[in-house]
């Protein structure tokens, strides 16, 4: 049942394939409105593909979900207008060169501008205004960040904010159009273990007040709704007792993300191996083991020509271009 605060999150079969290999595959995922739901695993197992595939920002390609009323991926633009995304790296990170205040000003009038009624652009400049403050400043005490107590204020600059107060900032942003489904990735990056449990018990009141949240993390805590994703040839780990999801891997076999493995790097007794004997010039029969010199004016008979091998140019375990790739090959909305 949904809620008119929070969205039902439901996904059975679903996947995206990029032109690596599948990104993930045989996501199933049943979690009521108003739940704090984690995406764990590994950096590079597809995480912020799926969490970007369940706010309708990547295109799917099998399977269904459904986020609130809304089907994936026939009605991708419904669930953006529904969801809303907090810090994800790469894709709408801060401004560094602004100030807290100008961060939250224009937050605020680009969600006026391309997320509010039409209706509301035609009322008086004061009154425009005055919703932004409420707006703002209700939000600012849901995700508990009073620009009085930085260092100088409002005027405190973006990249002069510690990771935790950035997260903060990051999710009052989110909430000025009132999501129903609200996603943070890479959750625990940076974060001491008290800050990252000071970010749970965040995420936990924004669920309890109604909007489902979706958290991308390393490792989730207990409590919650956990999806796990599991590295290419890698054992599937279970849920925790509370999840009501399965591992989001693949049942058959052939790749099942995007980036792929290293290779194993050659020892030097392979390397011997490959290359083969220097070859001996020595042929004067002497033991100084330097190859034989001609006189002045007479060239060898032949030349050296041996070179060493470039080695080849190995992967390594996480592609930071793979997202991008999906994306590409997907269609972001």
């Amino acid at each position: 049942m949904d809620s008119p605060h929070g969205a039902a999150v439901k996904a059975e079969g679903f996947g995206l394939k990029g032109p690596r290999g599948w990104v993930f595959r045989n996501v199933d995922l049943d979690a009521a409105p108003g739940s704090l739901i984690a995406l764990e695993g590994p950096s590079g197992s597809g995480r912020t593909c799926l969490l970007l595939a369940l706010t309708g920002r990547m295109k799917p390609t099998e399977g269904h979900a459904e986020i609130g009323r809304h089907r994936l991926p026939k009605k991708m633009a419904a669930v953006r207008r529904i969801s809303a995304l907090g810090p994800v790296p790469g894709v709408n990170d801060l401004d560094q060169a602004l100030t807290v205040a100008e961060q939250l000003r224009e937050g605020a009038l680009l969600q006026r501008r391309y997320d509010g009624p039409v209706r509301a652009l035609l009322r008086p400049r004061g009154e425009r205004r005055a919703s932004a403050e409420a707006r703002i400043a209700a939000a600012l005490a849901a995700v508990g960040l009073d620009p009085a107590t930085l260092p100088k204020g409002p005027r405190t600059s973006v990249r002069d904010l510690e990771r935790l107060e950035s997260v903060r900032l990051s999710l009052a942003l989110a909430l000025l159009g009132g999501p129903r489904l609200l996603a943070v990735d890479d959750l625990d990056l940076k974060l001491s273990d008290a800050e990252r449990s000071e970010a749970w018990a965040l995420l936990r009141s924004l669920a309890d007040r109604g909007t489902t949240v979706l958290a991308v993390c390393s490792e989730a805590p207990e409590g919650v709704t956990v999806l796990r994703t599991v590295d290419a040839g890698a054992p599937a780990t279970a849920g925790a007792p509370t999840a009501p999801a399965r591992p989001a891997v693949a049942r058959d076999a052939g790749p099942k993300i995007t980036w792929g493995r290293p290779a194993a790097p050659a020892s030097p007794a392979d390397a011997d191996a490959a290359t083969g004997p220097a070859p001996d010039n020595d042929t004067d029969g002497d033991t100084d083991g330097k190859p034989d010199r001609k006189p002045d004016g007479e060239k060898p008979a032949t030349e050296p020509t041996a070179k060493t091998a470039k080695p080849t140019d190995t992967t390594t375990d996480e592609d930071p271009k793979g997202a991008d790739d999906a994306l590409a090959e997907t269609g972001r909305a």
